[in-house]
C-alpha cells in the first residue's frame, strides 16, 4: 500500500497507519490541505476509517484538527452522521477520562485527554449544525438524565456522576 491509496474497506490498524502516513506528509508541507482533504474524505467513508483517523489526528500530535483546513472540514461534514457520532463519542471519553487522571494525579495524561476534548469541540462547532445538535441532544440526555441510547455507552465504559456531570457540561459547551 502505497502513501496515495487507500484499501477501499481498511481496516482499524491499517486506517491508524494510513492516518499517521497522510498527516506526517501534510506536516512536512508534501500534501496540500486538498489532497489530504480529499484523501481523509475516503478514508472516513468506513466506520473503520473513520476511527483510525480519529484516533491518530485527535490523539496525535499532529496539528491538524488545530488548524482545521476548510477543506477538511468540509470532507468532514460531507462524511455525515458518522463523523458526528465519532466525534460526540470522543468527547464525551475525553471529557470523563480528563476527570478520571486528574482524579490519579496523572497531569500529563489529563492535559492530553483536554487536548482530545478541546480538538473534539471545536470539530463539533464546524461539523453540519443539525446532525451536531441531534447527536449532542440524545448524548445530554443519557449524561444529564440517565436516559436515551446513549446510555448503554456511558455505562459500559463506567462513567460515574462527576464524569456524566462533566460530559454534559461539555456538551452544552460546544453551543457556547
Amino acid at each position: 500500500m502505497t502513501a496515495d491509496s487507500t484499501p477501499s474497506q481498511p481496516s482499524f490498524p491499517q486506517a491508524m497507519e494510513i492516518a499517521a502516513q497522510w498527516l506526517g506528509l501534510w506536516e512536512a508541507a508534501e500534501l496540500s490541505d486538498e489532497v489530504l482533504a480529499d484523501r481523509v474524505g475516503s478514508l472516513v467513508a468506513s466506520r473503520d476509517g473513520a476511527r483510525g483517523f480519529f484516533v491518530v489526528a485527535l490523539a496525535g500530535d499532529s496539528p491538524v484538527l488545530d488548524r482545521l483546513p476548510e477543506a477538511l472540514v468540509g470532507q468532514l461534514r460531507d462524511a455525515g452522521e458518522g463523523v458526528v457520532d465519532l466525534t460526540a463519542r470522543n468527547l464525551a471519553m475525553a471529557t470523563a477520562m480528563a476527570l478520571h487522571h486528574r482524579r490519579q494525579g496523572d497531569v500529563e495524561q489529563a492535559e492530553r485527554s483536554e487536548r482530545v476534548r478541546e480538538r473534539s469541540a471545536e470539530l463539533l462547532r464546524r461539523l453540519d449544525p443539525l446532525l451536531v445538535k441531534s447527536r449532542l441532544d440524545t448524548l445530554l440526555l443519557a449524561a444529564r438524565d440517565g436516559e436515551g441510547s446513549d446510555q448503554s455507552f456511558l455505562d459500559r465504559w463506567g462513567y460515574d456522576d462527576d464524569q456524566r456531570q462533566a460530559i454534559a457540561e461539555s456538551v452544552l459547551a460546544v453551543a457556547d
